[in-house]
């Protein structure tokens, strides 16, 4: 804290800004802590329940059950869009035209862009942050630097003693942003990896999605 207080107002400054980014980046790692692990653990549950329930109409009365699962999203829009085209079709049972099925691909698609945008919200932040941190900290050193070589310039003396406490308080501006970026830049690869498998999941589920759609089609 005594190098803090000791160090110039621009390195000062530069150390606030590097605070603000960790704390903010440990606020989005919780969150997204939270928010994939519940996305991760309700799919496998739902996964679970649709291929055991595998009618569609049992399944859509279930989905309160898995509200932070990305699958049930698919399936929703997927299930309305049939619905629809039963409207538009009520001597069908279930759409039978295959037309239809590039309908329930569309809704799925967008679906899914939609997931992926929620999944990966606030991790450009963790991005920014793990690649930014350590120029700024770097900033603050090369400042603080330059000020230890004007004082002693000004004070005529290289001593240890002059020169010590100016080169900590700035090479203190870096290890703030080093503290900033590690935990980012491990969080970050650690959350699109999981988003990475979700996404993957979710194109499993609308590929079979499809295919259920299509082999209805096709009875006629």
């Amino acid at each position: 804290m005594e190098l803090v207080l000791n160090a110039g107002p621009v390195v000062q400054l530069v150390m606030l800004v590097l605070v603000y980014l960790s704390v903010m980046s440990w606020a989005i790692i919780f969150y997204k802590m939270r928010v994939i692990h519940r996305a991760t653990r309700d799919s496998e549950r739902f996964l679970e329940f649709f291929w055991a329930k595998k009618r569609f109409d049992v399944i859509g009365q279930g989905l309160k059950d898995y509200p932070h699962s990305p699958l049930t999203v698919l399936f929703r829009e997927g299930f309305h869009e049939l619905i629809k085209g039963r409207q538009r079709h009520e001597e069908e049972v279930v759409s039978t035209d295959l037309g239809k099925a590039e309908n329930v691909a569309r809704a799925l698609r967008r679906a899914t862009t939609l997931e992926i945008h929620r999944l990966e919200k606030f991790l450009t932040f963790l991005a920014s942050t793990a690649s930014a941190a350590p120029f700024i900290g770097l900033f603050g050193t090369v400042w603080g630097i330059m000020n230890s070589f004007q004082g002693i310039g000004e004070t005529g003396s290289a001593s240890l003693a002059v020169v010590a406490p100016g080169i900590s308080e700035a090479l203190l501006a870096t290890a703030i942003g080093l503290v900033a970026a590690i935990p980012a830049v491990i969080a970050y690869n650690h959350f699109v990896n999981k988003v990475n498998v979700l996404t993957g999941e979710m194109d499993n589920f609308s590929q079979e999605f499809l295919n259920i759609v299509e082999r209805t089609a096709r009875r006629g």
